[in-house]
């Protein structure tokens, strides 16, 4: 029985409300000042970007019609200012989430490209 009142005293303890003593607390840590607020663009990266890389479809018309492989894919990269590049072959699903650095290719059942759009 006496075990049994030490146990429930020694589990009890462990829900004290008391506050710890001040010495015990610490402030944390002042966050670093970024972005607009130190007259900086902010560095921090945004999910699904590639600072520097905005693709766009201008140019990329002459490429309908090759043949797929990684020689036209790194072409149309280039030419479309893509970081990344997503081949679509007939009867896959894709995702619907829309990047700006990324561009979408096409391919007919012979892969050949048939439609180059960004996002």
């Amino acid at each position: 029985m006496r075990k049994a009142a030490l146990l429930a005293t020694c589990l009890l303890a462990g829900c004290s409300t008391e506050a710890p003593p001040p010495s015990s607390i610490q402030p944390a840590p002042a966050a670093p000042v970024t972005g607009e607020s130190a007259g900086a663009p902010d560095p921090t990266p945004v999910h699904g970007v590639t600072r520097g890389h905005k693709c766009t479809e201008q140019g990329t018309e002459s490429f309908i019609g090759q043949q797929a492989g990684d020689e036209t894919g790194n072409a149309i990269l280039k030419a479309s200012n893509a970081a990344v590049l997503r081949w679509a072959p007939p009867g896959v699903m894709l995702t619907m989430d829309y990047r700006e650095d990324r561009v979408t290719i096409w391919l007919d059942p012979s892969k050949k490209i048939r439609k180059i759009r960004c996002g």
